[in-house]
């Protein structure tokens, strides 16, 4: 599967944005999703999943109650809604997938779990 993420750009604290991830190649419910952000000289940080088939959420403590994945199967396209956004939530983000693993649960904030991944979007929040 192919991911692209789309939907970055230049907001002002307390903005609210909407992310993109589109799939080609495959279905992308076939897949767990997620997301993650990294800034310069820093690792990629998790920032929330949703899982193939049941849909189950998953977050960065930090982050729950602001940032929501979803999913539009339809559009083969998976969402990481941004509410209240701060400063420092200025990142580029990335979205990534991985097929059936039975060990998602405990491993979907981690990098190496996800197979495919796209090439990211740039956020830059302002204060």
């Amino acid at each position: 599967v192919q991911l692209q993420a789309s939907g970055g750009g230049l907001v002002q604290a307390g903005d609210s944005l909407r992310l993109s991830c589109v799939a080609s190649g495959r279905t992308v419910s076939r897949y767990s999703v997620g997301w993650f952000r990294q800034t310069k000289g820093k690792e990629r940080e998790f920032v929330a999943a949703i899982g193939r088939d049941s849909g189950d959420l998953y977050y960065s403590g930090s982050m729950w109650g602001r940032f929501t994945p979803s999913r539009d199967n339809a559009k083969n396209t998976v969402y990481l809604r941004m509410n209240s956004l701060k400063p420092e939530d200025t990142a580029v983000y990335y979205c990534a997938a991985v097929g059936f693993k039975s060990n998602y649960d405990t491993n979907y904030d981690k990098v190496a779990t996800y197979e495919y991944w796209g090439q990211g979007t740039l956020v830059t929040v302002s204060s």
